[in-house]
C-alpha cells in the first residue's frame, strides 16, 4: 500500500495555480473598489492569480508559465460560469445565440491560458529578479 505522504493529487503548478487564484480574490475585490473600475473576478484571477502562480513557482523552482497557463485556464472557466449563473435564461433564446455564447465561451476558455501564461512568465521574471538583486545586495554588505 501507498503512504498517504507520497500520493499527490495535484501537480505542483495546479497548486500554485489555485493559491495564485485565492490570493486574487480580494486583490480583485480592492481593484474594483478603485473609481471607473470594471474589475472581473475572471480577469482577476487571470492577470493577478497567474502572476503570483507565476512568482510561486519560480521560488519553488516550477516553470512560471505552467502555473500561470493553468491560473489563467481557472480564470477563463470562473468568467464563464459566472456568465452562466447570471444570464437571464427566463425566455428561450433562438439557436443563433445559442451558438454564438457557446463559440464566445470556447474563445474565451482558450485565450485566458494565453493571457495566464504571459502573467505567469511576468510573475516569475519579476521574482527572480527581485531574489537575485536582494542576495547580491547582501552580499556587498
Amino acid at each position: 500500500m501507498v503512504s498517504p505522504s507520497h500520493v499527490r493529487i495535484l501537480s505542483p503548478a495546479w497548486g500554485y495555480a489555485l493559491i495564485g487564484a485565492l490570493v486574487s480574490l480580494p486583490v480583485s475585490a480592492i481593484i474594483n473598489w478603485l473609481p471607473n473600475s470594471e474589475a472581473t473576478i475572471g480577469g482577476g484571477i487571470m492577470i493577478v492569480g497567474a502572476l503570483v502562480a507565476g512568482g510561486i513557482a519560480a521560488i519553488r523552482s516550477t516553470e512560471p508559465s505552467a502555473a500561470g497557463l493553468r491560473a489563467g485556464f481557472l480564470g477563463g472557466l470562473v468568467a464563464v460560469l459566472i456568465f452562466l449563473v447570471t444570464v437571464d435564461i427566463t425566455a428561450v433564446w433562438p439557436l443563433s445565440r445559442v451558438i454564438f455564447w457557446v463559440f464566445a465561451g470556447g474563445i474565451s476558455l482558450c485565450v485566458a491560458p494565453l493571457f495566464g501564461r504571459g502573467c505567469g512568465r511576468i510573475g516569475g521574471w519579476v521574482t527572480i529578479t527581485i531574489v537575485t538583486r536582494w542576495k547580491t545586495s547582501a552580499n556587498v554588505s
